[in-house]
């Protein structure tokens, strides 16, 4: 932490999503006299963290609805916001995933980690491979390690290791559950870069992941390591009414995109439509697109920002009531793998998930349809979309009657793909922004898209801040 100022600057955040938002919390922490003044193009904070409560009774979020507490930041966060104590733990009597093999669900493999056993039982026992499979994945132990350090795609990394049966019926739905994404186009440094360091390190990412499970003693929960994840009582949106109510006194302008941002010699200049301000630093937390056509002016940082692709897909959240199931699925959801020709990329049991998000014996479920590898599906109407949610729910868990509600949230080109050299393009991005002194970049396009890694580049684009504006006034003071 930098000694705070003891003029008032000015610092104008862009973006009031979570990156944003943690940016601008921070610079209050780190310099109470800073003067912070928000934009945000939509008409409410948050991006996609976004919940609604119905009058009876369902608490449906939007999009994300909880976030993981070893990556430390949002945990971190919740702590000095004071809400700590507004978290909760995930269901533990249903912390079990499954994944779908020719029209039936089977559990993930206790202990499968996105990509690796820690239990060699749990991969013999599954139906969800054959038996070539299984020996095909036991001969990863085997493999030697690759002497290239040069990026590799997720899918190449897998096949390599583990083999294509564990790629097409594991990995890729379980990592394109997460990201969205087409696991051939993928980096595999840039987002499960722990994987490359157990092949690096151990030889073997088999080896690698029980070696970690055996020092950490971390629970083996199928499929994702749901003991870890957290989520306020109240909705994601608790977070962020949280961080609006802190920044009480600071200028937070809604429905106000800001059109260009300009260096200046006294600072950096922000245009929107009706006015223009000229602050001393300014924090660019918006998706890579909107940070190009903002940052026109920096030829650099705009043809940097302009390839880093961007996918996502529609989520359907559906009501009903228990009864209405006539396959009761005992865990948190559901992931399909392309495989299997489906229309859905996966389903999400909420109300399993958390208390309190659905009145008593309803059931409330999000279905994610698209991607990156179904972008046709990104152009069906509301009616189009919600016939195939209904015919896949009724195949797989015997979804009968309509729904008791059945919304449609769009979040198409909201999610950062982080194809192969992405690294390199970041590393890039960031030599380019440290030449332009008091300007910022932050957001879920460059080192992370969850929750956690959100405010910790919100935060440390903070810190920067800080301690630009600290040796401009350190500078002031000796010319003075």
């Amino acid at each position: 932490m930098t000694t705070p100022s003891v003029t008032p600057r000015r610092v104008a955040v862009i973006g009031g999503g979570i990156s944003g938002l943690a940016a601008a919390f921070r610079l209050t922490e780190l310099d109470p006299n800073c003067q912070i003044e928000l934009f945000e193009a939509d008409d409410q904070l948050g991006g996609v963290l976004q919940t609604v409560h119905t009058d009876d009774g369902y608490l449906l979020e939007q999009s994300a609805d909880n976030f993981i507490t070893n990556i430390p930041f949002g945990l971190d966060l919740c702590k000095r916001l004071g809400i700590e104590g507004e978290l909760v733990t995930t269901n533990e009597a249903l912390r079990k995933a499954f994944v779908l093999r020719e029209g039936n669900l089977y559990p993930v493999p206790e202990g499968f980690v996105l990509m690796a056993p820690s239990q060699a039982w749990s991969v013999v026992t599954t139906p969800i491979l054959s038996w070539a499979g299984k020996l095909r994945l036991a001969q990863e132990y085997f493999i030697r390690k690759r002497e290239s350090l040069a990026d590799e795609s997720l899918e190449s990394f897998v096949t390599r290791r583990m083999g294509q049966e564990v790629y097409e019926r594991l990995v890729q739905p379980l990592i394109g559950g997460i990201y969205t994404a087409d696991p051939k186009k993928l980096s595999i440094q840039a987002t499960l870069k722990q994987f490359v360091q157990m092949e690096q390190e151990h030889g073997s990412v088999i080896r690698g992941m029980r070696k970690r499970t055996q020092s950490s003693g971390e629970k083996n929960d199928s499929g994702a390591r749901y003991s870890m994840f957290v989520a306020p009582k109240q909705g994601m949106a608790y977070l962020i009414d949280t961080l609006r109510e802190r920044l009480a006194g600071h200028t937070i302008r809604l429905s106000t995109p800001v059109t260009s941002l300009h260096q200046e010699d006294q600072g950096w200049t922000v245009q929107w439509d009706g006015g223009q301000q000229t602050y001393d630093a300014a924090v660019v937390a918006v998706p890579a697109p909107q940070a190009a056509k903002v940052l026109s002016e920096q030829p650099t940082l705009t043809q940097q920002l302009s390839q880093i692709s961007y996918a996502g897909c529609s989520v359907a959240i559906v009501c009903v009531d228990r009864s209405q199931i006539g396959k009761p699925v005992e865990g948190f959801g559901f992931v399909v793998p392309e495989i299997e020709n489906r229309k859905i990329l996966a389903v999400s049991f909420t109300s399993f998930k958390y208390p309190n998000r659905a009145p008593e014996g309803k059931v409330m479920m999000r279905v994610f349809v698209g991607g990156a590898c179904h972008p046709e599906l990104d152009d069906l109407s509301d009616d189009e979309l919600k016939k195939v949610v209904n015919e896949e729910l009724a195949e797989l868990i015997g979804l009968t009657g309509e729904a008791e509600k059945f919304l449609i949230r769009r979040w198409n080109g909201k999610m950062p793909q982080y194809h192969l050299g992405h690294l390199d393009r970041v590393a890039a991005l960031e030599a380019a922004a440290a030449q332009l002194p008091g300007l910022e970049l932050a957001g879920n396009a460059y080192r992370g898209v969850g929750v956690p890694q959100c405010i910790q580049s919100g935060e440390q684009a903070a810190a920067r801040v800080v301690e630009y504006l600290s040796q401009s006034a350190d500078r002031y003071s000796e010319t003075t």
